[in-house]
């Protein structure tokens, strides 16, 4: 497809950057308030469930549905068309899967989401947790293997977003407007504080290959969980639940002026190109 018709893909990620937001937000903010009433932070199923209890929050709920949905498809057709300009080679072409499964994922938020609006659902219920999973996946043939390989692409993937922030590589594809400006160190570390979260999420569960152990696995909640257990563990939880109120606003931020490097104009500067100059 010529760049003209894929403009309406612009619009979807958009929407869907505002809908992670809208996650993310309720998620810091929940685990903050856990925090201060001395309990540990759930995760994002929990998050999505607690909002079902008032109107509002159930209007808040259809929104980030279809907000993470409009993520989940803006993910897989950019992977298609490469709207990011990953490339063909070996490098991009990872890049490229990687957006497929945060694409698949993001569809299954927005599923569980919806899920949990549905009169007969409960919010408990409302999907399947990464370590039930992940005991399925190791009753496969092979399935230890692909549960830590699994595993360590997270990690991995963990430890590009905390690179891909702390060298403020983001910047690239952000424009260049004074909101932007003022706001790139909170951007960078709520970029760092997600690419901590997904590393932890991994090893875990490449933990959970190694020891045979699929209840080692885990989401956020775990990963808040794991971190409550390390010297100082209060500080390191707090520090990520505030570094995730971070990540809420970088998705915001990305909502209004992220640039699809396959659908700019030149009259686009990047913010990268602005600090460079």
């Amino acid at each position: 497809m010529t760049q003209q018709n894929l403009q309406w893909a612009v619009p979807v990620m958009r929407a869907g950057y505002a809908g992670r937001g809208l996650i993310y937000l309720v998620v810091a903010v929940l685990s903050l308030l856990a925090i201060w009433r001395g309990s540990t932070p759930g995760g994002t199923g929990e998050a999505m469930a607690s909002l079902e209890r008032a109107w509002w929050g159930i209007a808040l709920l259809a929104l980030i549905a279809i907000g993470l949905a409009a993520y989940g498809i803006w993910r897989l057709v950019a992977a298609f068309w490469d709207l990011e300009a990953h490339g063909s080679e070996a490098k991009g072409i990872i890049a490229r899967i990687g957006q497929v499964v945060t694409g698949l994922i993001h569809l299954g938020l927005a599923f569980t989401a919806a899920a949990i609006l549905m009169p007969s659902s409960s919010g408990s219920n409302g999907g399947s947790s990464l370590d039930k999973w992940t005991a399925k996946i190791m009753q496969m043939p092979f399935g230890q293997w692909i549960v830590g390989i699994a595993g360590l692409i997270g990690l991995g993937a963990g430890i590009y977003y905390i690179w891909k922030g702390v060298s403020h590589k983001y910047m690239e594809n952000l424009r260049a407007k004074p909101m932007t400006l003022k706001l790139q160190p909170a951007l960078t570390t709520g970029l760092v504080a997600n690419g901590a979260v997904i590393a932890i999420v991994g090893f875990l569960l490449a933990y959970a290959a190694w020891t045979l152990n699929p209840s080692e696995a885990g989401g956020l909640a775990e990963a808040f969980d794991w971190l409550r257990e390390k010297p100082y563990g209060t500080v390191l939880v707090t520090a990520l639940a505030v570094g995730l109120l971070g990540f809420s606003l970088f998705c915001f931020v990305n909502a209004a002026y992220r640039i699809v490097p396959k659908l700019k104009t030149d009259d686009m500067e990047t913010l990268a190109r602005r600090l460079a100059s």
